[in-house]
């Protein structure tokens, strides 16, 4: 259902566009576009550059994140093995069995 708000709502953008397009047509809207285009362009530049570069960015994360880690935890290697089932414990102890009834 359309009501007075939404029907406002749709005037207001269509004003809104008409008056951009205007602005874009005169000298200053150009060198303004033109100037929006290049930052556009520069951005993704840098964008695909940062994208090229993510996987050596991780590697090196990961490296020196492991031996910043040994390093000041010796202890973190073990726990984390031992956490996450890289370690199995020598006695486990079975589970609790129920009666059967």
């Amino acid at each position: 259902m359309v009501n007075a708000k939404h029907l406002a709502t749709f005037v207001l953008g269509a004003a809104a566009g008409v008056a951009l397009h205007k602005y874009l047509q005169t000298e200053e809207g150009e060198k303004a576009l033109a100037d929006l285009k290049e930052k556009g362009t520069k951005f993704k530049g840098e964008a695909e550059e940062a994208l090229d570069k993510a996987p050596e960015y991780f590697e090196k994360l990961k490296t020196e994140g492991a031996e910043a880690l040994k390093q000041y935890f010796p202890g973190a290697e073990k726990f984390l093995q031992d956490l996450f089932g890289g370690n199995k414990p020598e006695n486990p102890t079975p589970p609790p069995t129920e009666p059967q009834e």
